[in-house]
């Protein structure tokens, strides 16, 4: 017997045909929240807008409402030993703890969100619904992220 075929050893034989489930798994998942934010108004400039100016709930809502959900979310994850796709444990690792980077992460990306009206979690949903604008906050995202990883070293974390 080779270890391939001894019981315990190598319970799942890699495919390719699991890579590529896990791809469109991501896909459809990817897709569904981005219904979901076009739907619920997530990615409208002028909700987003009446959240700034105090003149109403409902972005409000939707944040507490993904913030108690991540929580619920990672709580579970933790509890249930949940594994990927590929069979990996997930993990949730602890954040550094210190001020500085969550006060320029912060101002980083509310400066941003301000500039664009858009928060970037809709950027490719709100591209997918015709806003041609929003190529220019995508190029500027990844100009961003670029950026970030020219800079990291000499960033404070």
């Amino acid at each position: 017997m080779t270890p391939s075929t001894l019981p315990g050893v190598h319970d799942r034989a890699p495919t390719a045909a699991r890579p590529a489930l896990g791809l469109v798994v991501y896909l459809l998942a990817g897709l569904y929240f981005g219904v979901v934010l076009v739907k619920s108004e997530a990615a409208s400039w002028y909700r987003i807008q009446e959240m700034f100016r105090f003149e109403s709930i409902h972005m409000y809502g939707l944040i507490g409402s993904a913030v108690v959900t991540g929580m619920l979310t990672t709580a579970l994850l933790r509890r249930l030993g949940a594994r990927s796709l590929g069979g990996q444990v997930i993990t949730v690792t602890a954040k550094e703890r210190g001020w500085r980077r969550y006060v320029f992460g912060g101002l980083t990306f509310g400066l941003g969100w301000g500039l664009a009206g858009v928060c970037p979690g809709p950027i490719l949903s709100l591209l997918g619904s015709g806003v041609w604008a929003m190529l220019v906050v995508l190029v500027a995202a990844l100009a961003g992220t670029w950026l970030y990883g020219v800079l990291r070293d000499h960033l404070p974390h």
